[in-house]
């Protein structure tokens, strides 16, 4: 295999214009040098014939070879002063040709140029003109490196844009797709194919956006294009540009924050919608329904699915013996009038007057306030930068103190909050103070935010019960946005998705058909001319056109993909 590869760019570089030039020096170099080898030997035959002296034709290549390359056996050797000039010109001009002249050809004419093609072979300046459909990425970071990994599953093609050749290299070694240009050109789009792309994805900051939207509008006038953005007022910017999508993943993380806050009530909070499937999640403390299976609290009658159960951060796909336990979370799915159905009948248990606790007045933990503050839930802030309050917080909302200090939580109201959130950006402070408030609390809900993907389990084995990861949750819109919303994350790798009904599965039943058990999925409700039935009757036959909405990890769209064949709804 690593032949094959030598062989085919050895073939690339003879065929590149660059490299066509090259090759014909060095063939021109060497057809010199076989011209002096062989007349060199002529003249060695008549000198020696001169001398008294005969040989075969062999040793007279023999001969000249051994001189040029300074060997010199002495096994053959003139008497004459005329011989022994010729040597001494033969072994001046090996010095000179093969020594000097030889080398310097070889590596000036073929092989830095074969080792420069082979690193534009790495990182090329061009994508294969053919290439379409894939997502185009101008910047390496936590968001990118997650949306990258989700692309991969799903088979999507890539390519991330990088200026620096040499970072362009390094990021091939650690398995990237890439391609070298500058994004302030035009052309480095038009290189990538941005007019057959599916996407293109900006995630730096507002001003360098603005500009790789506007540069790249200009190559693609219908390629959809998304950018994040730092500043709320950077979206109007970024629309005049060219940007379909601005993506505030500061706000994305604060409202997510706030939307697992229980806000200790029993109501629904609802955290995403597909279609008019409405997911939401309900405490299920101190209600009725703790103790009992989901079958004999009949929620169904209401209206609601049951998708599933969170228990400390554990999920579990709702069955009709699933039992209910005192910390659990309830993940409900229905209209919006089949939700206010559930707030009717459980509204009046679990009221709780006392405000959640914030912990790091940074950016998130300021939008997650005004997300608590829209949502009417009573919040304290603790930072210890007493220069973060914002104008907008009173001094109750704002304590200044450190939140590793268990006087300053008792301050804060910790004791008696039915919530607490943690938005520092480090995620060794994160896991910190989760391990110190399970223990001051062990039946409090912890709701974390993560920087990194790779944290997101540390902060779970903790204590966390939702953990909100930065890169998962702005990569998880992203993708959204690539499949035209069908697909809605509900927690760090657990979404659900909305795919076409597979000729497999056309009109069979899932009581024949081990979906589940073979990919993971749960079927949770039909779509059929836009009407979505939740909870399907797993007896009935299922639609031979449609689609089907599922729920399950980030493995699990790719397992059914692979079993029935399945396509993006």
């Amino acid at each position: 295999m690593r032949v094959k590869s030598i062989v085919t760019q050895l073939a690339l570089f003879i065929r590149q214009r660059p490299g066509k030039p090259n090759v014909r020096t060095l063939l021109r170099f060497i057809a010199l040098l076989i011209g002096m080898i062989f007349i060199f030997s002529v003249l060695f035959h008549y000198i020696m014939l001169r001398e008294g002296q005969e040989h075969s034709w062999v040793t007279g290549f023999y001969w000249t070879l051994t001189v040029m390359s300074t060997l010199g056996f002495g096994d053959i050797t003139f008497e004459s002063d005329l011989g022994r000039a010729f040597s001494m010109f033969v072994l001046l001009s090996g010095v000179l040709f093969m020594l000097v002249l030889l080398p310097f050809t070889v590596i000036q004419f073929f092989y830095a140029p074969w080792i420069e093609a082979r690193r534009q072979a790495r990182a090329p300046d061009e994508l294969p003109v053919d290439l379409r459909d894939h997502v185009i990425i101008t910047r390496h970071d936590p968001v990118t490196a997650a949306l990258i990994n989700r692309l991969r599953r799903q088979r999507i093609d890539y390519v991330l844009l990088v200026p620096d050749r040499q970072e362009a290299l390094r990021l091939h070694d650690e398995g990237l797709r890439v391609m070298v240009g500058q994004l302030d050109m035009p052309e480095t789009y038009r290189n990538a194919r941005l007019d057959q792309a599916a996407l293109l994805v900006t995630t730096a900051d507002d001003a360098t956006d603005t500009k790789v939207i506007f540069v790249a509008r200009e190559v693609a006038g219908k390629t959809p294009m998304i950018a994040t953005v730092d500043n709320p007022r950077s979206r109007s910017v970024l629309s005049l540009a060219g940007a379909q999508h601005a993506l505030n993943l500061t706000e994305l993380v604060g409202e997510s924050l706030a939307h697992r806050t229980i806000g200790g009530d029993a109501m629904t909070h609802v955290i995403d919608r597909l279609g008019n499937l409405q997911i939401a999640e309900a405490n299920a403390l101190r209600t009725p329904l703790v103790g009992n299976t989901i079958a004999e609290n009949r929620i169904a009658d209401l209206g609601v699915a049951v998708l599933g159960v969170w228990e400390r951060g554990e999920f579990e796909v709702a069955q009709p013996d699933t039992v209910i336990g005192n910390n659990a979370v309830l993940v409900l799915g229905g209209t919006a009038e089949q939700l206010l159905n559930y707030d009717e009948a459980f509204a009046i248990y679990n009221v709780s007057g006392a405000p959640v606790v914030l912990i790091g007045c940074g950016r998130v933990g300021k939008a997650t306030a005004r997300a608590l503050s829209n949502r009417g839930i009573q919040w304290c802030m603790i930072d210890r930068d007493p220069s973060r309050q914002a104008d907008w917080m009173t001094d109750e909302q704002f304590l200044h103190g450190d939140a590793a200090d268990v006087d300053v939580l008792k301050k804060a109201g910790i004791e008696k909050a039915p919530t607490v959130l943690i938005t520092t950006h480090d995620d060794s402070t994160n896991v910190y103070l989760t391990l110190l408030l399970r223990d001051l609390r062990p039946d409090i809900q912890i709701i974390s935010r993560a920087t990194l993907e790779q944290n997101v389990r540390t902060l779970h084995r903790a204590g966390a019960d939702f953990v909100m990861s930065t890169a998962t949750l702005g990569a998880s819109r992203i993708m959204n946005l690539l499949r035209h919303g069908s697909i809605v994350p509900i927690a760090e790798g657990l979404n659900i998705v909305r795919v076409a009904i597979p000729s497999a599965l056309a009109g069979s039943r899932l009581t024949e058909v081990p979906v589940r058990k073979e990919t993971g999925a749960t079927v949770i409700a039909t779509v059929v001319n836009g009407d979505m039935r939740i909870n399907p009757n797993p007896a009935d036959p299922l639609p031979t056109d449609g689609d089907l909405v599922l729920i399950g990890d980030e493995q699990t769209e790719q397992r059914f993909a692979e079993l029935y064949g399945d396509s993006p709804a």
